[in-house]
């Protein structure tokens, strides 16, 4: 079997990863009043530990869809790149919306639609590579956690 990340994932994971950089650097000043002005939810981790949750996360997308990608099954494939793409886009927006509008009533509702759409790419990937959605697990969960501290800050703060 070949190595699972070979240059085509390689681009892949890069995608991924640089999606989240750049959405990142776009959000720097908005996170920085985040963290001096805004009440947090009680479960809230150290900053650092989003940056090496989202750079594992980002990693699992990418080797995720280039499972599909190259996978010998052809059925749906352009369906699962679709929704790949789709939610990196939502995915993008979302620090944007929270932490520069500060936003967080709309926010979570972003982060609801990015939620139903990871669920639907995870599911359209198990029908073309059932390990590229198992790679997303950790994803959904994560999601399901923001949307814990997304809420709480939303109640907290209005």
């Amino acid at each position: 079997m070949k190595s699972i990340i070979d240059k085509f994932c390689l681009k892949w994971v890069l995608i991924s990863e640089l999606t989240g950089i750049i959405s990142g650097l776009l959000s720097m000043d908005g996170m920085q009043i985040y963290d001096a002005t805004v009440q947090k939810a009680p479960l809230t981790p150290p900053g650092w530990v989003f940056a090496v949750a989202w750079t594992i996360l980002y990693a699992l997308m990418g080797i995720g869809v280039c499972l599909v990608v190259k996978s010998e099954k052809t059925q749906g494939k352009s369906c699962c790149v679709n929704l790949f793409i789709a939610q990196l886009i939502v995915n993008f927006f979302w620090s944007l919306i929270f932490f520069n509008a500060q936003a967080f009533a709309g926010a979570f509702v972003w982060l609801v639609l990015l939620w139903v759409l990871v669920l639907a790419m995870t599911i359209c990937f198990s029908k073309v590579s059932p390990t590229a959605a198992w790679l997303q697990a950790p994803y959904l969960l994560w999601l399901s956690f923001a949307a814990y501290l997304n809420a709480a800050v939303w109640l907290l703060n209005s």
